[in-house]
């Protein structure tokens, strides 16, 4: 009676196992690896233990891993077929493993008719995307599905591929932070040569007018005195030595042997004259006083 209930409670994981894994959308096997009933199977006889082997193949083995494992259950056709549909998940990570002969060779199949049956299966099932390239004898493959369970040994190699990918990524940044840098530098040596440039076009270019000077000048009224001209007697012609930047110059050559003056219209000037006359202050303003070129008494 206890070894009919103990064959009983390894007949009916093993039974599970095989309907499991005959369901046709049935393609991930994690969970019910987890059972405790099936977990059982580990410490069972060797006619019960090969099944817990055989799920663990469905759940991320190949069915290259059901030919080399001995003493496994035989499948029937549909643990077959399903078996053979997830081999091609693992056999497109390569495009050299997506050929026809090494696709017939892997799956142990007969010919190309039954292999692009198998190939269109799995398409339909959304176990991956893939067309199929009967001239070249390829399947081109762009997109698998995530059903494929991770087995205890391959943690490590992925956690090896995600740092290769990390280091990728990070190899990348650095590499679009250097050509950020660049662009920036160019485009300051760009601003510096733009800037330079209009300033050698600044110093190029003809002075401004010099009647602008001249009329900021006047304004401050400034008068110079030639001193050579002090003390000349009439004989010889006194000169009125008053300059002013920007004002205009009459000469009076006539009656007083030459006398030049400048002076502006607006400007009030002093006549200084040699030792004997002192202080005399003659005061043209416009309209009076105009000398002639040609005489030296106002008309």
């Amino acid at each position: 009676m206890e070894h009919t209930k103990a064959l009983n409670a390894l007949e009916a994981p093993a039974d599970l196992i095989t309907r499991a894994t005959s369901a046709p959308n049935t393609f991930v096997f994690a969970e019910l690896l987890e059972t405790p009933n099936i977990q059982a199977l580990a410490n069972a006889s060797d006619e019960w233990r090969p099944y817990l082997t055989l799920l663990q193949i469905f759940a991320w083995g190949t069915w290259m891993d059901y030919q080399s494992t001995p003493d496994l259950p035989p499948l029937t056709p549909a643990q077959s077929h399903k078996l053979r549909q997830l081999t091609l998940l693992p056999l497109s990570r390569s495009p050299k493993t997506l050929t026809y002969p090494h696709l017939l060779s892997a799956l142990s199949l007969p010919n190309t008719r039954i292999l692009e049956d198998l190939i269109i299966s799995a398409i339909y099932a959304g176990l991956l995307t893939a067309k199929l390239n009967t001239q070249s004898q390829h399947l081109e493959v762009s997109s698998v599905a995530p059903l494929r369970d991770v087995p205890p040994h391959g943690i490590s190699a992925m956690q090896a591929t995600l740092l290769e990918w990390e280091g990728r990524c990070e190899g990348v940044l650095r590499d679009i932070e250097f050509q950020i840098r660049e662009v920036r530098r160019r485009n300051a040596e760009r601003k510096a040569r733009n800037r330079e440039y209009m300033r050698l076009q600044a110093d190029q270019l003809p002075p401004k007018d010099s009647s602008l000077l001249s009329h900021s000048s006047f304004v401050s009224g400034s008068i110079t005195i030639d001193p050579s001209m002090l003390g000349k007697g009439k004989g010889t012609g006194k000169r009125l030595a008053v300059e002013e930047e920007g004002n205009r110059v009459r000469d009076d050559g006539g009656g007083r042997g030459g006398e030049q003056m400048y002076y502006d219209d607006e400007m009030e000037i002093d006549e200084l004259e040699g030792p004997g006359r002192t202080g005399q202050r003659k005061t043209p303003r416009r309209g009076e006083g105009k000398f002639n070129a040609g005489g030296g008494k106002k008309a």
